[in-house]
């Protein structure tokens, strides 16, 4: 009885788990949108001050970027993956600084708490964005890759970032590349492995074809699949048709 109530009670002051560890996250939302920052570079789709992380009991964990500055999550939606290897899923979201634009940043769950853990650099500059590729292991070292399009209208360069110890480190960059149109409510493409090894899946600078780009030990590698950069051509490519 006495093991019951102690572990009622951890629940309900939202700590970790009895036995030390945290719970699972399973799913991920955003919640409140808002009208502070009007870059509306994703159509409809409308910044946000919530982000809500959901365990496998139902239990949601909220950061509110309102409470910690001039924040806002300026994103698709998030996406709920192990991104630092550790073996329990994290959050990865476009979070935007209204000064200094967007950047990378990995949430997940410390203590009970939703917390952010890790972080690629702010663009630098007000109105800048950033649309996410792929979160996984990129090149076969064992160690968790990190990549989005830096500036998908403008510079579209992709980065790559790695999870080593003491947190991200960027390893790879390629240029004239892309993932997002102005106004587009979709981020496209992403990743696929068609049994030689993970490929990231993309748009050439013009947005005409779509590309795929692999990272291995001497940086990365890009080729045109030949198929058009539209709905149908990244299904065929995702689904291993090119």
């Amino acid at each position: 009885m006495r093991q019951a109530a102690l572990f009622a009670s951890l629940l309900a002051a939202g700590c970790a788990m009895a036995d030390g560890s945290d719970p699972e996250i399973v799913d991920a939302r955003y919640e409140t949108p808002l009208d502070t920052y009007p870059h509306r570079i994703m159509g409809g789709i409308r910044e946000q001050a919530v982000l809500v992380a959901v365990d496998g009991s139902g239990r949601d964990y909220r950061v509110d970027l309102r409470d910690t500055g001039s924040n806002v999550f300026e994103d698709i939606a998030p996406r709920v993956v192990d991104a630092d290897g550790d073996g329990q899923r994290d959050v990865v979201v476009v979070e935007t600084s209204m000064t200094e634009g967007a950047q990378l940043a990995v949430y997940g769950l410390r203590h009970g708490r939703l917390v952010k853990t890790a972080a690629t650099p702010h663009i630098g500059e007000r109105f800048r964005w950033l649309a996410p590729v792929a979160v996984a292991d990129l090149d076969g070292n064992g160690i968790t890759d990190i990549a989005y399009v830096d500036r998908p209208h403008l510079a579209k360069t992709l980065l790559v970032w790695s999870y080593a110890p003491g947190g991200l480190t960027r390893i790879a960059s390629l240029g004239d590349v892309t993932n997002h149109r102005i106004g587009d409510e979709v981020i496209w493409g992403g990743l696929r492995d068609c049994g030689a090894g993970p490929e990231m899946v993309l748009a050439d600078a013009a947005f005409s074809r779509v590309v795929l780009v692999r990272l291995t030990g001497d940086g990365l590698e890009r080729r045109d699949t030949g198929l058009p950069a539209t709905p149908q051509g990244f299904d065929r490519t995702l689904d291993c048709q090119d």
